[in-house]
């Protein structure tokens, strides 16, 4: 008797810093209780360790980070589907794909945060102060305003490209909700619940963190 092997799922919320990368991955993370994997939550307690960090140890710790990712995914069950919140342009797209084929994932769906050069320029200054030493500070925002320019997604499966308004994220809600549905995944009881105004809340919740910030 055979066994049909599960499909390894991730979702790649992606976009340069500042892009609300975060702000979509939680949303993501409440409506379909998904595990959410970060960079920045990697990489940051070995920042806090190692200070002072200079730009070129930073890297070292994100391309550090960024393999120790993809051996959690290797190491989960096939039916564990993350959330993985990076800029993943930091490094070259065959990174990426050696990653995904280490940890064994047959299936990529992303998530691609859409902004504007001024609008990315603005959001990353108004957070200088926030952001933990170590990270690139104002010396950065001119590179930052180049890759707003020219970043795209990775594009290794479907894709969906979201702005920073309600209505977007919610389509990204259905989009994704969509997406597992035909690929089988048996949602948990929670998200079994789908009426608009559910995720409605939601979104109206993470409107109202965006504006505290």
């Amino acid at each position: 008797m055979t066994h049909e092997t599960p499909l390894k799922r991730v979702v790649l919320i992606n976009g340069i810093p500042a892009s609300g990368k975060s702000t979509l991955t939680r949303l993501m993370s409440q409506q379909f209780g998904l595990p959410v994997l970060t960079l920045d939550s990697v990489k940051e307690p070995f920042m806090a360790s190692f200070a002072p960090v200079d730009r070129q140890r930073n890297r070292q710790l994100g391309c550090a980070a960024y393999q120790a990712i993809w051996q959690i995914v290797g190491q989960a069950p096939a039916e564990c589907i993350f959330l993985i919140d990076a800029w993943f342009g930091f490094q070259p797209k065959s990174v990426l794909e050696q990653g995904l084929q280490q940890a064994g994932v047959s299936e990529v769906l992303e998530l691609w945060l859409q902004i504007t050069p001024d609008e990315a320029v603005a959001r990353y200054q108004s957070r200088l102060a926030q952001r933990m030493p170590g990270h690139p500070g104002a010396e950065y925002l001119p590179e930052l305003r180049r890759l707003a320019e020219q970043a795209q997604p990775m594009a290794l499966g479907p894709v969906l490209r979201v702005g920073s308004q309600e209505a977007d994220q919610l389509r990204a809600v259905k989009w994704l909700r969509h997406q597992l549905a035909t690929t089988g995944y048996t949602f948990p009881l929670s998200e079994r619940v789908k009426e608009d105004d559910h995720v409605t809340t939601a979104l109206s919740a993470t409107g109202r963190e965006r504006r505290a910030l």
